[in-house]
This record gives C-alpha cells, structure tokens and sequence, in this order.
C-alpha cells in the first residue's frame, strides 16, 4: 500500500511547488531584458506567473465552498495560460531561446494539467463540515 503525503498546506501541493519555481525561474530569466521592457513584457511575465501562485494559495483557503474553490483555481489556469503567452512573446522578440521557451512553456502545460484535474474533481481538497 503506498501512504499518500499529508497536505497540511497549500505549500505542499504539487502543483504550487511547481508554479513557485517556475514565477522565480521567470523572474532570474527576465532580468536580462533590455530596460524598454522592464514596464511592459518584464512586468507582465512576473505578474502573471506570481498571480498563478497567489491564485492556488486563495483556492486553498476557499476549500469550504467547491464553487468558490474551482473559480480560484479557474483562475490560476488562465493565469498561467497568460504566462505562456508571454513567454512566447518574449521568444519571438529573441529574448529567449527556443530551448528555454519550449522548457517553461511545458512546464505550464503541467502546471495547467494539474489544476484542470483539480477543477475537474474537487471533492477530495474540500473541508467537508461535520454537521
């Protein structure tokens, strides 16, 4: 029988843990953009692959109420869906190589995969009353 991990956190979910390194890996790649991106493509990537982090934690805590629970994580798909976006405009405009590109924007493919089996399947993250 295999012993399933505690989840006492949102920190202890996979899938956080993955976002979480992708919005630093994000963050250490995008300090090497030109200055005229710093308010524009700079700031967008970071927001949105923070926002996919903030978005888990909120859905976390929303676990008494599955409707509430499946729009946090909803959202933290498509702001993950807007990371790949921007990745891929940062490929274009050559900030990236192909091979950093592709890398981060499969990791968001799991990171997506993830979150849509949660949404999908809710009932075993939720607080279920006791009443």
């Amino acid at each position: 029988m295999v012993k399933k991990e505690l989840i006492g956190s949102y920190r202890d979910l996979d899938v956080y843990k993955m976002a979480m390194e992708c919005a630093i890996r994000i963050f250490e790649l995008t300090k090497s953009f030109p200055l005229e991106e710093r308010f524009s493509l700079v700031d967008q990537i970071r927001r949105s692959s923070r926002s996919v982090c903030t978005n888990i934690a909120e859905a976390w805590r929303k676990r008494r109420y599955e409707a509430a629970f499946v729009s946090k994580l909803s959202d933290a798909e498509t702001e993950a869906a807007e990371t790949q976006v921007w990745t891929e405009v940062a490929f274009h405009c050559g900030y990236w190589n192909e091979e950093t590109f592709r890398n981060t924007d499969e990791h968001y493919d799991q990171i997506i995969g993830k979150l849509v089996r949660m949404i999908d399947n809710p009932r075993p993250w939720l607080i279920v009353s006791s009443k």
